[in-house]
């Protein structure tokens, strides 16, 4: 079973990066469904019912508070060759830094984690310095939102895209 760990988005939220995706500039790819925003804090990958049950059970342990998380910008992975448009989040270090503490042992931690949340990727563009100069013309406001709980989630690569199924869900305190 394919897995991650995730933090779900408000639908309000949801509904403002919709707005933010459809100033893109014109590119061959996906824009990342509304139903499938997520904040991905760790990618597990492939694992098995006896791991998934450890994984479960460290994770019910973590006794983190509830914190708020902001969305503060648009940027790029690799701006030589754009193939995802994230958004940043601040304020969710503290979380990841946890699940990795939680999970040592069994994954590795993630040195260089940078929480965003995957709102397109890009396939082909005609013109990247284009490209990038109109992706830096897009207006993302300041989007706060509380974090009260993390998923542990499922994901099956079919046709469509991702599907994605919430496994396990953990609440903050």
């Amino acid at each position: 079973m394919r897995t991650f760990i995730s933090i779900p988005i408000p639908e309000n939220i949801k509904e403002e990066i919709l707005k933010i995706q459809k100033q893109f500039p014109e590119f061959e790819g996906k824009i990342t469904e509304f139903d499938n925003l997520h904040l991905t804090l760790k990618f597990l990958g492939e694992i098995d019912d006896e791991k998934l049950d450890e994984v479960k059970k460290r994770l019910s342990k973590i006794k983190m508070r509830r914190f708020f998380a902001e969305v503060i910008n648009l940027g790029v992975f690799d701006e030589r060759q754009v193939k995802i448009i994230w958004l940043y989040l601040k304020n969710c270090n503290d979380l990841q830094k946890e699940i990795d503490f939680v999970l040592k042992g069994i994954f590795p931690a993630e040195k260089n984690f940078m929480p965003h949340l995957t709102i397109a990727r890009v396939k082909n563009v005609r013109n990247q310095s284009a490209f990038l100069e109109k992706l830096k013309q897009v207006g993302v406001s300041k989007l706060k939102f509380g974090v009260d709980k993390f998923y542990l989630m499922s994901s099956e690569l079919n046709d469509k895209g991702p599907e994605y199924e919430i496994i396990g869900e953990f609440g903050l305190i």
